[in-house]
């Protein structure tokens, strides 16, 4: 039984009730008159899933993760253009111009191959990019958030995230490499701790 403000004496009233039992004001043929009265409960429980549903934070694997592959390509152009003989240039430049390119393409490959979606009660992730699999897990089932971080990701701000959980077969899902790992993780223990309230 829903319960709507009176409009004369906004006591709450069920809207099944002939009348308010406050002023006698006849609720059940105003809200038959006015049906886009929707009750206030229906209404913040809709606006509650809604909430769920969105996303609150997407994690993809930072670019610098591949800076290195990016600094071994320079290096290793570098020496050969300053050491290699002039006869190696005939079809040697053709290997220069492309493996950026595949360089370039390995890092979209492998960052667009995986993403991690925090919701309010839940947190989705998905690997793969031609074939995907997917996993979900609750946000109550969460038991610990840790991350690692090495000197160069200390530097530029990137860090592995291990979430460990009651829920999963290997009770571990890893987000390797993803910036603000800090940010994440305070993210999820937030969330854990609404969920548990």
């Amino acid at each position: 039984m829903p319960l709507i403000a009176c409009p004369e004496c906004d006591h709450q009233v069920s809207t099944e009730a002939a009348a308010c039992p406050g002023c006698g004001h006849p609720v059940a043929e105003q809200a038959r008159r006015d049906p886009r009265a929707s009750p206030p409960a229906d209404s913040a429980r809709a606006a509650e899933a809604v909430g769920k549903q969105s996303v609150l934070l997407e994690v993809r694997p930072s670019w610098w993760n591949f800076a290195g592959q990016f600094l071994l390509f320079l290096l290793i152009g570098s020496l050969l253009i300053a050491f290699a003989p002039s006869a190696w240039w005939n079809f040697g430049w053709l290997g220069l111009v492309i493996w950026p390119g595949v360089l370039l393409l390995l890092a979209f490959y492998r960052r667009r191959s995986f993403v991690m979606r925090i919701y309010a009660d839940r947190v989705s992730v998905e690997e793969g990019f031609f074939s995907k699999e997917g996993s979900e897990f609750f946000i109550k089932d969460i038991r610990a958030v840790d991350v690692r971080q090495g000197l160069w990701s200390r530097l530029v701000g990137i860090g592995d995230v291990t979430i460990s959980t009651a829920a999963t077969v290997d009770a571990t899902e890893e987000a390797p490499g993803v910036p603000h790992p800090n940010h994440i993780k305070d993210l999820l223990i937030a969330q854990r701790q609404k969920s548990t309230s």
